[in-house]
């Protein structure tokens, strides 16, 4: 069962990229306080990007999300590898212009559990011929966080029917306690 697990999650790590806009707040965080703001504060939010989606081991397992402030970035999200979040905040320290990284990137607890719940999940939501293409795209959409059986969803979707399909998908995988849908309609759906 490990061999398995090892080759979902090498195949996931290929292919899974950082979805930065992973839910309202996360959105909130990302977009400029003011479309008129210095280009250079835009230059370093699209700097900050770039490091975060080149990060080794990100998978659709975890979830990061920043904000930029003047040349202060906070990094927030959860992670399955304590050493993502520490490539994540060396990464954005090596950013030009980036003076204080605040790090409040949780590592979720190691559960064998919600390492089959994961597993799981992935199978049952990307799966499903609707929702496989969010899976091979150069940013992964849909990301799958899992705490103590509890399910988070977090991403962009194209639509409302895609992001209740996930939902159901989701809820029906055995052993999972409850699941929160904090996936986005792109183009400003529910």
């Amino acid at each position: 069962m490990r061999k398995e697990f090892r080759a979902l999650l090498v195949a996931v790590l290929m292919s899974a990229q950082l979805a930065v806009l992973p839910n309202a707040q996360a959105s909130r965080l990302h977009q400029p306080k003011n479309q008129n703001e210095p280009k250079s504060q835009q230059e370093l939010t699209k700097e900050v990007r770039h490091v975060l989606v080149m990060l080794p081991y990100y998978s659709v397992f975890d979830n990061l999300s920043y904000r930029v402030d003047g040349d202060k970035v906070l990094l927030e999200g959860q992670v399955v590898r304590a050493s993502l979040k520490s490539d994540a905040e060396a990464a954005v320290k090596s950013v030009a212009g980036v003076s204080a990284v605040v790090n409040n990137i949780e590592v979720l607890p190691p559960a064998p559990m919600d390492d089959q719940l994961r597993r799981a999940l992935y199978r049952s939501i990307y799966g499903e011929p609707s929702l496989s293409r969010y899976g091979y795209a150069s940013v992964a959409s849909i990301h799958i966080i899992v705490k103590n059986g509890n399910v988070t969803l977090e991403g962009m979707v194209d639509n409302d029917a895609d992001k209740n399909m996930a939902n159901i998908r989701a809820n029906g995988v055995p052993n999972v306690f409850s699941v929160k849908n904090n996936l986005q309609v792109e183009g400003g759906g529910k």
